[in-house]
């Protein structure tokens, strides 16, 4: 294998896993926060995708699909909290079979009205070139994917730093009824806190339709790699979910090309790997004694 070669599909693999992180990092929150166990987040990526196809189809531009998807999508999220999931707080055995149930009917309502057969969305007009990177030749569109993926590390570390809802919600993912008890609406923090991971998982969503395509079943492979993020990264930090993308991402895409049968098989043995040596994932609650 030739350098160039080598660089683009370590570019591959960075491009893939800042989709993965935008999905593992909303996901992670919720888990470490609200303790929800979410079988359904893949169904905001698919969704989201399928949504902003939708648009583009009948004639808006990439961009303008792109934000009305996420919309759509954090709006789905806020219903689903408000009339499913607050009803299901505490009850991991329950969650797991709503959210489970939930991700079949959505699979089924995509397929319904969108049909079965494997779909792209196009890549906005003015992304589709390529740029020369040194040593290879890379399109422009998944460059900005990776350039999009680190803005919002950049994002998360301010908001968690610097503002008083990531207080909120360090404090929440803590201790959630010492934040009650200081008069924090709880209940509004688990509904926005819902809708942003819903967001993040859409706006994966519409950005990974020009690369991954679209088809229904990809919202639960997703959802694997995304929780194997989470157990690797650990609970309710974006922090190890921005590192764990990044390694899932290169292990999926080079194993592809060199192990292509067991490139799953190595993913795995990364988190059994980590759990065996951090037990909380790389940045979880315990994991930096």
């Amino acid at each position: 294998m030739t350098t160039s070669t080598l660089a683009m599909h370590i570019l591959n693999g960075l491009a893939y896993g800042m989709l993965l992180f935008m999905i593992a990092a909303g996901l992670s929150i919720i888990f470490g926060l609200m303790n929800i166990v979410n079988l359904a987040h893949g169904t905001f990526y698919l969704v989201g995708v399928y949504v902003a196809y939708t648009f583009v189809q009948q004639g808006t531009g990439f961009w303008p699909a792109l934000l009305l998807a996420i919309v759509i999508v954090a709006a789905l999220g806020m219903v689903m909290e408000k009339v499913l999931m607050e009803r299901v707080y505490g009850k991991e055995l329950e969650q797991v079979l709503l959210t489970f149930g939930l991700s079949f009917i959505f699979a089924d309502v995509v397929k319904w009205i969108w049909g079965s057969s494997p779909l792209t969305l196009p890549v906005p007009s003015a992304l589709d070139f390529s740029l020369n990177v040194g040593l290879t030749e890379f399109p422009a569109y998944r460059i900005f994917v990776i350039g999009i993926g680190c803005l919002l590390a950049a994002g998360l570390w301010y908001m968690e730093n610097k503002t008083r809802i990531g207080a909120i919600i360090r404090a929440g993912v803590d201790d959630r009824e010492m934040l009650a008890a200081l008069g924090i609406n709880i209940k509004i923090v688990f509904t926005a806190i819902f809708a942003v991971g819903a967001a993040l998982a859409g706006l994966s969503g519409v950005l990974g339709g020009p690369i991954m395509g679209m088809y229904v079943g990809i919202d639960s492979e997703i959802l694997v790699s995304s929780l194997v993020i989470v157990v690797v990264g650990g609970l309710g930090t974006w922090k190890g979910a921005f590192i764990g993308a990044i390694l899932i991402g290169l292990t999926d895409t080079l194993g592809r090309v060199w192990f292509p049968s067991l490139t799953m098989a190595m993913i795995f043995v990364i988190m059994i790997m980590v759990l065996l040596i951090r037990p909380n994932g790389l940045f979880g609650r315990g994991a930096q004694a």
